[in-house]
């Protein structure tokens, strides 16, 4: 009977899980923007004294703040990206573009080096049948974004109403002491503190930098540029100098070595040192873990789980060094325990004084 029970719990748990998969993006940034939002919430709660009113106006409040810059940012990538494509297989077709390079006494040697190995001209016009393709797949796609984007406002709209409600229902479930339950809840908190203030914003702000300088100095597309710059920031160990370091040889190859220097000062002592600066900032002291399990939480997250593993990634991370330092701490008293009850045990059998054993808490 048992067994039965158990059974049919492990069947319905992932039939579950196979009804919720579809949703995860929006259940992760839903949760994300709850917990970053939280606090605006308390604030405009305690001031209209309606949980329903406080929340709707905070997830408003969230969806301008959001929805409004990604769409226009998201609008414009499209049109640069759109427009380097038709550039592109313009260029391939006229021909004039190899001569151009061939013509440049820095870059002509390497590219006749390059060609004898690989087809240049093969490649890029399989890049940009490429991104063509993915531009169409986007396209086909932006009715399911739209959708996740209200699910995932529709969920937050419930974290902040319901808020206590789901956490006491959070708390029932895990077979945590309550301290140990607290303890794990303020790493998930922390970690997703640290993921949209610290990385997510640090590294929004080094792409606006990045994009800002390629406009200044007439780069193509620097819009795109910023959004990949910023993409490439939210990974340690990379970032946005992937980006920059060969814009800048690109201009000093092409003899632009004044703008060369620029973009070079600018990256490194501009962009490079913002995320020393602003990071301590804007985290604090709510999460300090070592660059190689963050790299592989943000990387390995992003591959799982999609764009979402920015954040379920740190999050996993979290609670798995909070469960093994509870480990630690219930092994440490178990033993602790032990000894005291076999010191207790060869004080009563050889006549000396017991020590204490003390409160233990397993």
């Amino acid at each position: 009977m048992v067994l039965t029970l158990l059974a049919a719990t492990l069947l319905a748990l992932y039939l579950c899980y196979l009804m919720a998969a579809p949703f995860l993006p929006s259940l992760v940034w839903g949760l994300a923007f709850a917990v970053v939002a939280n606090p605006l919430h308390c604030r405009i709660e305690r001031r209209i004294q309606n949980r329903s009113v406080a929340a709707a106006l905070t997830v408003v409040l969230v969806a301008v703040v959001i929805v409004g810059p990604v769409a226009l940012i998201g609008q414009q990538v499209f049109q640069q990206v759109a427009g380097g494509v038709q550039s592109l297989n313009a260029g391939l077709s006229s021909g004039g573009w190899r001569e151009t390079v061939l013509r440049n006494p820095a870059l002509g040697p390497v590219f006749q080096w390059v060609e004898s190995y690989v087809d240049i001209e093969a490649r890029l016009k399989d890049a940009g049948a490429a991104v063509a393709e993915r531009m169409s797949s986007w396209v086909t796609g932006s009715v399911w974004a739209m959708a996740q984007f209200f699910i995932t406002f529709f969920l937050l709209f419930y974290f902040l109403r319901d808020r206590r409600a789901v956490l006491n229902a959070l708390r029932s479930l895990v077979p945590l002491s309550r301290a140990e339950t607290d303890e794990v809840f303020q790493d998930v908190e922390d970690s997703i503190y640290a993921t949209i203030y610290g990385s997510l914003t640090v590294a929004l702000i080094q792409g606006a930098l990045g994009g800002l300088m390629f406009w200044w100095l007439g780069l193509p597309a620097p819009l795109v540029w910023g959004v990949v710059m910023a993409a490439l920031a939210i990974i340690p160990i990379l970032g946005a100098f992937i980006v920059w370091i060969p814009a800048a040889l690109f201009l000093l190859a092409g003899g632009y070595w004044v703008k060369a220097l620029i973009l070079s000062l600018w990256g490194a002592i501009v962009i490079g040192l913002i995320d020393n600066i602003l990071y301590p900032v804007l985290v604090g002291s709510r999460l300090r873990l070592h660059t190689v399990p963050v790299f592989i939480a943000v990387v390995g997250g992003v591959i799982v789980f999609g764009t979402s593993g920015v954040i379920v990634g740190p999050i996993i991370l979290a609670v798995t060094i909070a469960l093994v330092d509870i480990w630690k701490r219930r092994t440490a008293a178990y033993s602790t325990a032990e000894e005291a009850i076999g010191e207790n045990l060869t004080a009563r059998l050889t006549g000396r004084e017991a020590k204490p054993a003390g409160p233990v808490t397993l």
